[in-house]
């Protein structure tokens, strides 16, 4: 299973998102899924219907979901709170325990308009099925989102791969794949609707294919989309396995510059047997190695990673080769994670490491990634890029480059969400660049 980073795809985020009626954690699959939700809700006529979309990859992303609810009870003591995202999904019981909670819904479930109708004259509280049975996905799939900058397109669910320290295959189910040409028309309407930039999203999306017929890769798609969506102006991928691309999506990558220069990669650790205890199908060789055949292809290219700090096991040397790997491969941004027991998982049982070390641990993975953020961003400074923008204030368009390197534009008065401008940039901060549209 593949953890990608908050802008894009699979981490937990401090703080959920809120887009009417409906909080989201977690990935930006869920606030995909969030968007149907947003539609079901208006259908169900129910003026104080809140939703609750939850994450499971952390315990602590599973208690501020908890706590999110008591405090949204607490602030709308008529609301009627719908719980559901892979939290439900794994402990329905916990959610449906709770008194602030009116009813729990499942992963599949969640699409249904008809679960979404409190008042249905049904008495089931709980609506949770096996997601192991699940075999369809993209049913749902969108025409429009409430943000107008960038679409996201499901590709894919669910994951066949058991990562010890895993436990979102057991939230989502068996991996599942969108037909390429269901996938394709769906794009081909949201760039009609006016969208520069779309992400390809899903759980493990390099396991793309596996289930449909004639097996297509990641790289078959990525490489039709861009093909029969010529207006498509920029295309983006959520997180990927390296060791899973195959060799048309390395083509896509080096040789289409449609095909944004922004790839995060699920790493997870830079010590061989670290990766082995967490059943990874990659080795610390093979993660350096695709960065610098990549980077030699395309050198514009820039890298993310997930990395677990504090792993079971881990010693001080096994750590310092995960702290070694920022630099080996070139890592720019980095989402870092101290290492998070999952009930039912096998990495829970295996001997830990202190808790106060997994945080110092962490802390010199944020630390070393910020330094290796400003660097680049300083190294773009004096350079054109082309913005995509999310919002304009006060004059200031905020988005991202075609790196994903977060920018602020000045000059922008005119200028929509959504619209891809040209600036240069003038100056570099810790975490954004600053420019001027050209």
């Amino acid at each position: 299973m593949t953890l990608a980073p908050a802008p894009d795809e699979f981490t937990p985020v401090p703080e959920p998102s809120t887009h009417g009626r409906v909080i989201t954690f977690g990935c930006r699959l869920n606030a995909y899924e969030s968007e149907t939700m947003r539609a079901h809700i208006e259908a169900a006529g129910d003026p104080n219907l809140m939703v609750v979309n939850t994450c499971a990859v952390t315990a602590e992303a599973v208690r501020q979901a908890r706590q999110q609810i008591r405090k949204l009870k607490r602030d709308n003591p008529e609301a009627r709170i719908l719980v559901t995202g892979c939290a439900a999904q794994i402990e329905p019981e916990t959610f449906g325990r709770m008194p602030e909670v009116a009813r729990v819904l499942g992963n599949a479930e969640k699409l249904e308009a008809r679960n979404f109708r409190l008042d249905d004259g049904a008495n089931t509280h709980i609506r949770v099925n096996d997601i192991m049975s699940v075999r369809e996905t993209a049913g749902h799939l969108l025409d429009g989102f409430a943000e107008r900058s960038r679409a996201f397109v499901e590709v894919q669910n669910g994951c066949d791969h058991r990562c010890t320290f895993c436990i979102i295959p057991y939230g989502r189910g068996p991996s599942r794949s969108v037909p390429a040409g269901l996938a394709v028309e769906r794009i081909r309407r949201l760039v009609d609707a006016g969208f520069n930039e779309v992400v390809l999203t899903g759980v493990d999306i390099t396991s793309y294919g596996a289930d449909l017929p004639g097996q297509p890769s990641l790289g078959n798609l990525v490489q039709r989309i861009l093909k029969l969506v010529p207006e498509l102006k920029r295309l983006r991928l959520s997180s990927i396995d390296s060791i899973e691309a195959d060799a048309a999506l390395v083509e896509a990558i080096t040789g289409e510059p449609r095909l944004m220069p922004h790839l995060h990669l699920s790493l997870q650790a830079g010590d061989d047997l670290v990766l082995k205890r967490m059943k990874r199908r990659h080795g610390r060789d093979d993660a350096i190695r695709f960065c610098a055949d990549i980077k030699a292809a395309r050198p514009d290219v820039v890298f993310g990673a997930d990395l677990i700090a504090g792993f079971p096991t881990e010693t001080d040397a096994m750590f310092d080769n995960t702290l070694r790997l920022i630099d080996d491969c070139g890592l720019t941004y980095l989402h870092v994670f101290p290492y998070s027991e999952r009930a039912g998982t096998p990495a829970a049982r295996m001997p830990p490491v202190d808790k106060a070390v997994r945080k110092q641990r962490a802390a010199r993975l944020r630390a070393a990634g910020e330094a290796r953020l400003a660097a680049y961003l300083a190294s773009l400074v004096g350079r054109s890029a082309a913005v995509l923008v999310e919002r304009v204030a006060d004059g200031i368009a905020h988005g991202h480059t075609e790196t994903y390197a977060p920018a602020r534009i000045a000059g922008a008065t005119d200028v929509a969400p959504g619209a891809i401008i040209t600036a240069r940039i003038l100056d570099a901060a810790q975490d954004h660049v600053s420019g001027q549209v050209a």
